[in-house]
This record gives structure tokens, sequence and C-alpha cells, in this order.
């Protein structure tokens, strides 16, 4: 470290990345895979960066006034990092979470002291599951809390410095710290934001990177297929939303799907063969590598981000696995 930041905010992005050799040759595979380590930012997850991208864009284009109130609808990372990054700059903040997400989220933003609304679920929805019907209640509730307070609303599926926060910090560090020796890209879908903003960084730097959108096998509306159970375990994305905003224009070379049993095996594959103590998403995200290499990427390198903490799932049924003895 060269020196001592005068706030956490300076701690946000610059994570590690690393080669899962292990994870690759016990399956038998050639090529590489490069883990972006997002869990380690402040707030366990990749939204630190979105968070602290929407706000300094709104504080510099004046759409937010000193000690305004900050409203966002989150599955509990936007809200953390909202949460540290409103709470070190000054603005209240109020975090609109279904019930559906696991609670030791709703636990965390309060204690960095966000205001927490929790939304019960669609009637038919299950537990740890949030459907799109789920989210659309909680984007009803943070509309009438916004207006009602009059608050700025942080707006992650539609506020462009979501995206722009990783074209301009996660792209460069995995373009940097891969040595430019990349093939592929694969990133989980729930704004959009991180996916689109690093693939179009890459894309920039060389077209010929393969870039993949990942998606829950039973919603993956955005490569045109029906949704066939909205419910399923990859908390923060696969709504089944096919219109969201970020991917319309980012450069995309195919769609990936990964079912809830992918996501949890390789999920727990990082923890006990790399020691990566991920979430679903990550599992997904690595699940979708996986596959490439097996395929026709085989001897490539491929770089995913390790979206959030394995910490944030503990009530969730992802580590129920038999005791050893």
């Amino acid at each position: 470290m060269d020196k001592a930041y005068p706030s956490l905010l300076g701690a946000i992005g610059a994570t590690p990345m690393i080669r899962l050799d292990r994870i690759t040759a016990n399956r038998g595979l050639t090529g590489t895979i490069l883990a972006k380590l997002d869990y380690l930012n402040p707030g366990f997850s990749k939204k630190d960066r979105a968070a602290l991208g929407i706000i300094e864009a709104a504080e510099q284009a004046g759409d937010l006034a000193p000690g305004q109130t900050v409203v966002e609808l989150t599955s509990g990372n936007m809200g953390t990092g909202l949460a540290i990054v409103c709470g070190i700059k000054g603005y209240p903040f109020v975090a609109v979470m279904s019930r559906g997400n696991s609670p030791e989220r709703a636990r965390m933003m309060a204690a960095l002291g966000a205001e927490v609304v929790l939304v019960d679920q669609c009637k038919g929805s299950v537990p740890g599951q949030v459907s799109g019907a789920d989210l659309a209640r909680v984007e009803t509730e943070a509309q009438k809390i916004t207006a009602k307070r009059a608050a700025f609303r942080a707006d992650q599926f539609h506020h462009a410095g979501n995206w722009r926060a990783h074209y301009l910090t996660t792209g460069p560090e995995i373009w940097t710290q891969s040595g430019g020796q990349l093939h592929g890209f694969v990133d989980f879908a729930g704004s959009g934001g991180s996916y689109a903003g690093v693939a179009r960084y890459l894309k920039e730097q060389n077209p010929d990177i393969r870039c993949h959108a990942v998606e829950p096998a039973t919603a993956a509306v955005l490569s045109g297929s029906a949704v066939t159970d909205p419910n399923h375990p990859i908390q923060g994305g696969g709504y089944g939303m096919p219109d969201l905003d970020f991917m319309k224009d980012a450069p995309t070379d195919g769609y990936l799907t990964v079912t809830g049993d992918a996501a949890r095996g390789m999920t727990r594959a990082l923890a006990r063969e790399e020691g990566i103590f991920a979430g679903f998403s990550s599992g997904a995200n690595l699940a979708a590598a996986l596959h490439l290499l097996g395929d026709d990427m085989a001897g490539k390198t491929i770089a995913i981000l390790i979206c959030d903490s394995g910490l944030k799932y503990l009530s969730t049924d992802l580590w129920d696995q038999p005791q050893v003895g």
C-alpha cells in the first residue's frame, strides 16, 4: 500500500485477479479462467463500484442536493454499497428490498446506517428466490417512498453511472491484470451494468474478445426464451426482464444459461478448491466459463467476476452440506 485513503471510498475497486487452475485441472480442461475478486470490495460485492459511480455522477450533474435522501430498490448488494457511500458522504439512504432476499443482507445494510424497507413477496413466490413479479412490488414501493420524501432515486437499472463505473474501472483492471491476453468474458446479468461496462471496454481493446451474458436456465429472456419458472436461487438477477437498458447496446457474442443446481455446485467448488467464499452468481459465472472451455474455447483465457461474498447467503441452502466428521 502506498498511502492511507481519506475514506473507505478510496478502497472501492482495484480488486485482485487470480487464476482458477485447480478448478480447470480437476475437470481435465485446458485453458485458463481468471477470477476478478470483487467480493473483496468494502461492501463485499461488485455493486460498490456502481453505487459510487451513480452517486458521484449525480453530484456532478447537480441531481443530488447536500443532505438529500437517496432511495433504491436492491437485492442487498447495491443497497450495501449505497449505505457505505451515502453514509460517508452524508446522505440518508433508504433501501427497499424483497423479503425473498437473504435476511443477512438487510441486517448488514441496517448496520451501515440504512433505513431498510422490506416488501412482501407475491403469492406463490419462494423465499430465497426473488421473481420479476416480486421485484415489481419492490419497485412500486421504491417509487412511493421517493415521491413522499422528495428523494433522489439511484435507479440502478437505468442510471448510466452504473455501467460507466465498470467501464471506467472494472474493465481496465481486467485488461491490465490479464496482460491483454484475454479471449473471453462472461457475466451473470442482474441490472446488466457490470456486463455492459466491462464488455464495452474489452471490445474497444480487442474486438475479438468474446463476451457472453449469463442467465438462469428457467428465465433466459435476454436470449429470447420464455420464462418457464421465475423462481430460481441465483439472487441479484435473472428477473425475467427482457428490456434491460444497459444490455440493449452492449456488445454480446452470445448468451449462456446456468441452472440453479449448477450455480450452487460451482459456488461450493470455488470454496473447496480455490478458497473463494462467494455467492450464487459467482458460481453461475464459473459454470458458464467452464462450459466454454469444454466446448469451442478450449485452451483459451476467460475472465469472470466473483460478484459477492458467501457471507450473504449463510441463511440460504447454498451452504447446506453434510458435515464431515
